[in-house]
């Protein structure tokens, strides 16, 4: 009787110390990821990706724990040119037939000050997967007022080198800047 006593104490206390990892969602018609890059150093070209997905999970309600995990069809890029698009999807960039994902799966986060983090993981473009630090901001959670939902927001911020990921490697960087600058602003729900 008294090993079943401890064994049911010992459950209680673990069972009241675990925490449930929550999923948040990505809320596609608010969040957008774009990138930025030069063109003969004179003017910058835009681009997004039309098929997105992110998700986090975490346990804390900070987020300082998060781990997100975000995937794009290389196909769906779209810089509102249909010919650099097309070439964009070749295989001189993107090489969709080879490589149809981009993704990025983080391996920490490291508070900066409030409500700012330092995000690492691993960004796998064109074949090559590299680990990349970004900026993030954590814009707060609160209730959609039209769905009810609970509702965060984030920006990721930062920038890699294509030559990194041999993305892109036949155009020199006095056409094309090597320096890719990367934006991504979310919401998501639980």
């Amino acid at each position: 009787m008294k090993k079943i006593s401890i064994l049911l104490v010992a459950t209680v206390v673990a069972l009241s110390s675990f925490k449930a990892v929550e999923m948040w969602k990505m809320d596609k018609a608010h969040s957008a990821l774009t990138f930025t890059v030069t063109h003969m150093g004179i003017s910058d070209a835009v681009g997004t990706f039309k098929n997105v997905d992110v998700t986090i999970k975490s346990e804390k309600a900070d987020f300082s724990d998060a781990i997100f995990e975000f995937t794009a069809e290389a196909a769906s890029v779209n810089t509102g040119n249909e010919m650099r698009d097309k070439h964009l999807i070749s295989p001189e960039f993107f090489d969709v037939e080879k490589f149809p994902k981009v993704s990025f799966v983080s391996t920490g986060i490291k508070n900066v000050s409030k409500n700012t983090y330092k995000l690492s993981g691993n960004l796998t473009l064109h074949g090559v997967t590299k680990p990349v630090v970004l900026d993030m901001l954590y814009r707060g959670t609160i209730e959609n007022p039209m769905s009810k939902a609970t509702t965060s927001g984030f920006q990721v911020t930062g920038s890699i080198k294509r030559s990194d990921f041999a993305f892109g490697s036949g155009m020199p960087e006095a056409l094309l800047s090597d320096v890719v600058t990367i934006k991504a602003d979310g919401e998501f729900t639980k």
